[in-house]
């Protein structure tokens, strides 16, 4: 008798962004379920798991901001096999980039000492906040990255062609039309 084939692990964890290719994932909607028959989940928005356990399979969303995102990114590479940088932010920085052509000490006068707001007119700098980096980057600057699938975010078609593709141990190939960028 053969023994039942073993499911791959995947973990999935959002850094600097908006979310978006998370909920993009989400959208595959009831291959969802086929996906589960191939696939057992690890720290995701499924199994609301926080820490990531060794894995075979990671995709990470988002871009690098912090320092906590840094650390995050890290403790992830280290318990993935394989590496998924999904969605613009993850790939090249995305949206949160928008701020690297600024000095950050600008961006933190303006937002907390010229404009009036929440803080009192002072910087926050309290341990609990992460200290921010100069500069927003793509994950690939700060750990290895196996495969990138771009999009803002990567439609729901191309993230289920991707991991099947993955999961049956072929090299995810984007046909023309699988990839947009709204």
């Amino acid at each position: 008798m053969n023994a039942p084939k073993r499911k791959l692990r995947v973990a999935t964890t959002s850094l600097a962004g908006c979310f978006g290719c998370h909920m993009s994932f989400l959208d595959i909607d009831e291959r969802i379920l086929q996906l589960v028959e191939l696939v057992e989940f690890d720290r995701s928005p499924i199994t609301d798991i926080k820490h990531c356990g060794p894995c075979d399979l990671g995709i990470i969303e988002g871009g690098v901001c912090n320092a906590e995102n840094v650390h995050v990114l890290r403790e992830f590479r280290k318990n993935c096999k394989i590496l998924v940088a999904m969605g613009a932010c993850a790939v090249n920085g995305g949206l949160p980039a928008q701020r690297n052509h600024l000095d950050l000490r600008d961006i933190l006068e303006e937002v907390y000492h010229t404009e009036p707001g929440l803080s009192g007119g002072g910087i926050p700098n309290d341990p609990e906040l992460p200290l921010p980096l100069d500069k927003v980057h793509p994950i690939h600057e700060v750990v290895k990255v196996d495969y990138f699938l771009p999009g803002c975010p990567p439609p729901a078609d191309a993230i289920w062609k991707f991991l099947t593709d993955l999961i049956a141990g072929r090299t995810p190939v984007m046909g023309h039309g699988l990839l947009h960028y709204d």
